[in-house]
């Protein structure tokens, strides 16, 4: 795998976790928490990814 595709499929992964969090508490999945935690999932996962292929 290419350096983009590490850090796409780490995007990915990132922000589909980062969508499930809020469900530990009972928001759903287009509640206002999800979205953030989606987006913190996403930049979560450009940042491992990008350490893991440096």
């Amino acid at each position: 795998m290419n350096t983009k595709q590490v850090i796409m499929t780490a995007t990915i992964i990132g922000s589909t976790i980062g969508s499930f969090i809020p469900l530990i508490w009972g928001d759903g999945f287009l509640s206002l928490s999800s979205v953030f935690f989606t987006a913190l999932g996403g930049f979560a996962g450009i940042w491992i990814g990008y350490k893991l292929t440096r």
